[in-house]
Parts: structure tokens; sequence; C-alpha cells
């Protein structure tokens, strides 16, 4: 069955200066404001796009990445991705280092590190971002 989830954005202003909320209308977790300083400088407060991508490329890998393992035959007992999103102003989305940790019990340093590449092709938003030419895998198992 497809889903289809929905966040909306409210904009004030021109680019440099202006300002505005996103809302995640699906869920109804809440609104944030977003600006430019929050993609191109610091956050102060706000969030941006890439932090949002960064968001579901961290959650969609674990999904993946736990799924994968599970298929498998193997449970895991801690997962924790980050996603960290590299934007450059002019070229757009430039790197995306995805940091993985976790503990697995009797599973073998190959077979993590099969399992983790595989998740990072098949997530959903891996496959969304494909046109990201430096996507990164980092991957420790936990003893």
């Amino acid at each position: 069955m497809a889903t289809t989830r929905t966040a909306k954005t409210h904009w004030e202003g021109n680019l440099l200066d202006g300002k505005g909320t996103v809302a995640l209308e699906s869920s109804k977790l809440g609104s944030y404001d977003v600006s430019w300083p929050a993609r191109s400088a610091e956050p102060g407060g706000k969030t941006s796009p890439e932090e949002l991508i960064a968001a579901a490329h961290s959650s969609c890998y674990s999904m993946a990445f736990s799924h994968g393992l599970a298929g498998k035959g193997h449970t895991v007992e801690t997962l924790d991705t980050q996603a960290d999103v590299t934007f450059q102003p002019g070229e757009g989305i430039v790197k995306i280092a995805l940091t993985v940790q976790a503990k697995v019990p009797g599973l073998s340093q190959e077979e993590f590190q099969a399992a983790a590449e595989d998740a990072k092709k098949n997530c959903p938003v891996s496959q969304a971002l494909a046109g990201v030419k430096d996507i990164t895998l980092e991957a420790t198992l936990l003893p």
C-alpha cells in the first residue's frame, strides 16, 4: 500500500532576508523555522532543508539496515546512524556522510559490512538522493 506524507512551508520575503516555517502536516509533530542563514551559515535555532534531508536519510537507512539484517536472521541490539549533509551555496548538496554503529550479536565483520552497504544501496531515501555524487558510509560493528 502506497503512503503519502505531507510537509508545508510558508515563506515571506526574498531568499537572503526572508524567513519561513515548515510544518510536518502528516504527523502533526510541529512547525520549524527555516531561513537562508540556517542553510549557509549558522542554524541559529532554525532548521534547513539539508537538516531535514539528514533526518530522513539517517532514519530510513536505520530502518533498511535493521530490516536487511532481520531478513538474514540477525537481531539488532542497537543501531545508531548519523547523516551529515553538506550544502555548498551555488552547488547544492555536495556530500552526504553516513556513519553507523551497531551491536548485532553473532554477526561477522564481513557480514556486517555487506549488510551496511546493501542498506545504503536499497534505502529508499538513498535511492532518492542518488544525484548526490559523494555519499560515503562508515560502518562500525560494536562488540
